[in-house]
């Protein structure tokens, strides 16, 4: 989706509007990938985040349209159709499967190389990454290399592929959509998205056979609402709110405290096993992440 970022200077003092949204990024993204975990225990990974999505553009849409918003033309829906499918059916759909053998805070931590997977995308279109840009790039794959050799990866072939394809299907959708497949304006854009990825997922979900266990277990669908309401409506319209109203630095700082939300929420509450040297992977992660995201501040 193309955002307009405010060229406005550094604030070092951050309104209550800002830090509600800091901490929506934050706390709120960095505790979906629990949610997606106990999902599962009713919903299977394709179904679960094909109705999720389908349900919030669905309310998003309606919303837009009640505020006067018209619909996208038809060529931002094929282009949120192509996007949606790669960030939602590959990203999304990638991550619950990947979910369904290893735990929610390495699945993330895996996740947090995607600003740099992003920046390598970007080289197809003669943007090259500047000396600390390039150093954040090695780091993180070195700690990404780190954490592929760790007990739960190690033990789950299956799911290295699946985040590993979801990575790098999320990235090529962000990349296209910000610079070859531009989407409708604002939230509307955010919404044919959300519709034309959910469809493909459930498609996926149809293709393999799945179905939800029924009745499903009371947890699950408070983990479902859950997604639909904070995940992918709240959260992100948060996201577009630091985007237009503080520096980039900031307003991607979630892709280093995710991780680090995800993996205590999974040790904490689930009871998830991560070893002394995933830790360790995940902070080499982590200073690629900051190199990156530092190197773009303002």
């Amino acid at each position: 989706m193309t955002t307009t970022v405010a060229t406005r200077p550094p604030v070092f003092g951050l309104s209550p509007l800002l830090i509600a949204c800091l901490a929506a990024t934050w706390l709120v993204w960095g505790s979906t990938y629990l949610a997606i975990k106990y999902a599962l225990l009713s919903f299977p990974p394709f179904f679960q985040m094909g109705t999720r999505f389908v349900a919030a553009g669905a309310l998003l849409l309606v919303w837009m349209r009640w505020r006067g918003t018209p619909m996208p033309t038809r060529t931002e829906w094929r282009n949120a159709l192509i996007c949606g499918t790669l960030m939602l059916g590959g990203g999304m759909g990638g991550t619950a499967v990947a979910e369904t053998s290893v735990g929610s805070g390495v699945v993330v931590a895996f996740i947090a190389v995607l600003p740099l997977i992003i920046a390598l995308v970007n080289l197809c279109y003669g943007v090259k990454p500047g000396r600390m840009e390039s150093a954040g790039i090695a780091v993180g794959l070195v700690g990404v290399l780190m954490l592929t050799q760790g007990a739960s990866f190690q033990a789950s072939t299956h799911g290295l592929i699946a985040v590993t394809v979801a990575c790098i299907s999320w990235s090529i959708g962000s990349v296209l959509s910000q610079r070859t497949l531009p989407l409708a304006p604002g939230a509307m854009g955010f919404a044919s998205e959300m519709l034309c990825g959910g469809v493909v997922l459930m498609l996926l979900a149809a293709m393999t056979g799945e179905a939800p266990v029924w009745p499903p277990q009371p947890v699950a669908v408070a983990a479902w609402f859950y997604l639909v309401v904070f995940g992918s409506l709240i959260a992100f319209n948060a996201y577009m709110v630091l985007l237009a109203q503080a520096s980039a630095g900031l307003a991607s700082s979630y892709a280093f405290v995710n991780p680090v939300i995800a993996m205590l929420l999974g040790v904490a509450i689930a009871g998830e096993a991560v070893t002394g040297f995933e830790w360790a992977a995940v902070a080499v992660v982590l200073a690629g992440v900051v190199l990156l995201v530092g190197s773009r501040k303002g």
